[in-house]
């Protein structure tokens, strides 16, 4: 990287690390919970179905996680815990049925019956305890990295900074598609793979700039796909 563009991405990431450009965004929903005074494993299992949900443009991810969390009461831990889950075959959110749902729901209420929160897993247990998904050692694992990433980045502006015994430098970036475009054109990385090989190489050019809280680089990514957007 120059510094030239160093010094534009530290820019950008604070410029774009403001609550105002996520005001409709899958973040919303479990800081809602906050707000609302809700317990911690509620703003868990709201984070885990935001980000479980966040691909497709926001506006339909809001939709959805409305009618989801509708549907739980607006008490998500209640709900996962009650054992009586909405389990059809239709769908909620593009290729994702409610029948998944049900099951994340269950794998949850097993989780808290013996642990207070989900901050002791790491992204590969939350990928095999929680949605049961077979190891992928290139998987990027996008939606759990953006879980992990509200819940343990703490400077109380985007993110929501409740799993205080995890290290921030330990965190990797979500790596979706617009993030991949943006590292490639900034220089980032020339992988051709969106593998987690990637997302590692990524969040390394983000550790030289930000040693101690890598993933501002991640609201940099974003504001420079907000002023090259075409």
């Amino acid at each position: 990287m120059t510094r030239k563009t160093i010094e534009q991405m530290k820019e950008w990431a604070e410029e774009y690390n403001d609550p105002k450009y996520f005001e409709e965004d899958p973040i919303a929903f479990p800081k809602e919970f906050i707000r609302r005074g809700a317990s911690l494993q509620d703003v868990e299992i709201a984070a885990v179905f935001a980000s479980f949900l966040a691909w497709g443009k926001r506006a339909m991810i809001v939709r959805d996680c409305t009618r989801l969390f509708d549907q739980m009461e607006w008490r998500p831990y209640d709900y996962v815990m009650s054992g009586d889950y909405r389990s059809d075959e239709t769908s909620l959110h593009r290729t994702v049925k409610w029948s998944e749902t049900a099951g994340i729901c269950r794998r949850l209420s097993e989780w808290y019956s013996w642990h207070d929160s989900l901050e002791s897993l790491s992204a590969k247990e939350i990928r095999s305890i929680v949605f049961r998904r077979k190891d992928d050692p290139s998987a990027p694992d996008k939606k759990i990295n953006l879980m992990r990433r509200w819940m343990v980045r703490r400077d109380c502006k985007v993110d929501l900074g409740l799993w205080t015994h995890t290290d921030l430098t330990s965190l990797l970036v979500p790596l979706d598609v617009h993030v991949y475009t943006q590292a490639w054109e900034l220089g980032l990385t020339k992988r051709r793979s969106k593998d987690i090989k990637t997302a590692e190489e990524i969040t390394s050019h983000f550790r030289d700039i930000w040693p101690e809280d890598p993933l501002l680089g991640d609201f940099a990514l974003f504001g420079y796909g907000v002023t090259h957007s075409k």
